[in-house]
């Protein structure tokens, strides 16, 4: 809202109306006019007036169901039926979880007449339950978008150094991905320093996160990196001045030739053990002694035998978020052990059987950030530095950018 005072007020005024008062003419000249009154808008939570309910908000606690929170407010059995057989687009009573909010409008009696949960910090369902049958919406709440920009610099940790300035502490998080190819986020130094634009959305005034990077600079170790966005091939990545990708691919699979035995999952049937468990990799099958390939340049943390199941095992730290497991090989490669240095590409192992294994196959593990991830659903973007065609593109994208980052104090 734009708020002004004094002369720019009256002309604001004038000009609004699109006329401006003669020379020397007086008030008491102006004819008489009825008075117009406006009356407010009506006071709305969710798109309900909240002028005839007494409003109750509240959080769901552990155990608590639709039964549970509507009958002893009076809400009938039939009533809470009815709800519960709504399709789940609108409201799964099963994911109505601990710590969501919820609203209830009660009438003159005290009993809801609406019923409003919250499934995440941005949607919502409206259950209108009086009068019968009830009726179901989805909302949206309004998403502000604000465009932030942060500077800092780092004394202990990065984590540590968002927490000074207060910062989103997942800006850390996006960093760490952005540059985790360029900057060592497990070596960083007293005294490097960052920059970075961004946008974060806001419902209800609170941050549900960072939307999207808008250009970062990074200081390490005497060396500034930069962070360019740019759309090439319908993909949004990110690059340095130079125009080369910030990332390095990582190899499709870790086999030139397989197939997949057993995917991802949370809950697998183990063939050995006769249980079912998570299995947080994907078997590739192969005949025994077929090269294993390191799908991207890293060190080697482990190479050694793991009783639990593994068998021979190779585990290779990417860079500070991305790390690589290869289990159940019939042996390591030459020169493979603790701390050797490998290049995408490069033979670190051979398909066997080793532990918990029925037959020759590679159980490959992909972690991002310590957690392990579906390897199949990695989203690689494209390596390639800027094609020449959109070189002039980009010179324009860098220039904003980096002048923009260079004015961060």
């Amino acid at each position: 809202m734009l708020v002004v005072t004094g002369a720019a007020a009256l002309a604001a005024f004038f000009l609004q109306s699109g006329q401006l008062p003669a020379q020397g003419a007086r008030q008491a000249d102006a004819a008489p006019e009825a008075e117009r009154i406006v009356p407010p808008p009506a006071a709305t939570m969710y798109g309900i007036p909240v002028t005839s309910f007494t409003i109750e908000k509240g959080t769901v606690r552990w155990g608590e169901s639709l039964a549970t929170l509507l009958h002893p407010r009076g809400v009938s059995l039939q009533t809470i039926h009815q709800v519960s057989l709504l399709p789940d687009s609108l409201l799964d009573e099963k994911k109505i979880r601990p710590g969501q909010t919820y609203t209830l409008f009660n009438g003159s009696d005290g009993i809801p007449a609406y019923f409003v949960y919250e499934k995440d910090p941005v949607n919502y369902v409206v259950i209108r339950l009086a009068p019968a049958p009830p009726e179901a919406r989805n909302g949206k709440k309004p998403v502000e978008l604000r465009q932030q920009q942060i500077t800092g610099t780092i004394s202990t940790s990065l984590w540590e150094s968002m927490h000074e300035v207060s910062a989103n502490p997942m800006l850390a998080v996006e960093l760490s991905e952005i540059f985790a190819w360029s900057v060592d986020f497990f070596g960083l130094q007293q005294g490097d320093a960052y920059r970075v634009l961004y946008e974060e959305s806001f419902v209800d005034s609170l941050s549900t996160g960072i939307t999207k990077i808008l250009g970062a600079w990074f200081y390490h170790s005497g060396t500034e990196f930069w962070a360019i966005p740019f759309v090439q091939d319908g993909v949004r990545s990110f690059f340095d001045e130079e125009g080369n990708s910030l990332r390095k691919a990582f190899l499709k699979a870790p086999l030139r030739y397989s197939r997949i035995s057993s995917g991802f999952s949370h809950s697998r049937y183990h063939p050995v053990l006769k249980i079912r468990r998570p299995h947080h990799g994907v078997d590739y099958v192969a005949p025994a002694g077929t090269p294993v390939l390191a799908i991207g340049d890293g060190v080697v943390t482990h190479a050694a035998y793991q009783r639990g199941g593994g068998g021979n095992y190779i585990k290779i730290k990417h860079n500070s978020v991305y790390s690589t497991t290869y289990m159940h090989l019939k042996g390591f490669a030459k020169g493979i052990r603790q701390g050797s240095y490998v290049r995408q590409g490069d033979v670190i192992g051979y398909v066997g059987s080793t532990g918990l294994s029925t037959g020759p196959h590679l159980d490959f593990r992909f972690y991002r950030n310590g957690s392990p991830v579906n390897p199949l659903k990695v989203e690689a973007p494209p390596v390639e530095p800027v094609a020449e065609a959109n070189r002039a593109s980009f010179s324009i994208v860098r220039s904003i950018t980096m002048d923009a980052l260079a004015s961060l104090q």
